[in-house]
């Protein structure tokens, strides 16, 4: 599996709110936050439910990455998915690093892979309701 996910009860715009405050206590800030929903309908007249994709780093993880494999930016940023549902929830979606890093063979980049998840997990949880 590529990733892991929950499902809240909280409006999408306080999610996204909540995600990126949760990302920011783990470390991790928002380089790109790209509008899927907003662009579909933009480019193609689509209407769609609200969909976003966070592009999260933690600056010292990703430098520590990118000293061991140069070419790891092809596997960066952490990707979050935020959605709305049909069923009026909203889904946070989070790549598995661990997965995705798998693709390179190196016992460092393993290692900071397993550091990133469970950073990703923790913001997880944070989300779920006290």
């Amino acid at each position: 599996m590529y990733g892991f996910s929950v499902e809240l009860d909280t409006p999408f715009d306080q999610t996204v709110t909540d995600v990126v405050a949760a990302l920011r206590k783990e470390g991790f800030g928002v380089l790109a936050d790209i509008d899927v929903s907003g662009t579909l309908k933009e480019k193609l007249g689509v209407e769609g439910l609200p969909y976003r994709i966070l592009g999260a780093c933690n600056p010292p993880l990703a430098h520590q990455a990118l000293t061991a494999e140069p070419d790891i930016g092809l596997l960066l940023p952490c990707n979050v998915v935020v959605r709305a549902t049909t069923g009026g929830k909203t889904v946070v979606a989070f790549m598995d690093p661990v997965s995705v890093l798998t693709l390179v063979d190196k016992a460092e980049i393993a290692g900071l892979a397993n550091e990133v998840r469970a950073r990703l997990e923790r913001v997880k949880q944070s989300l779920l309701p006290a």
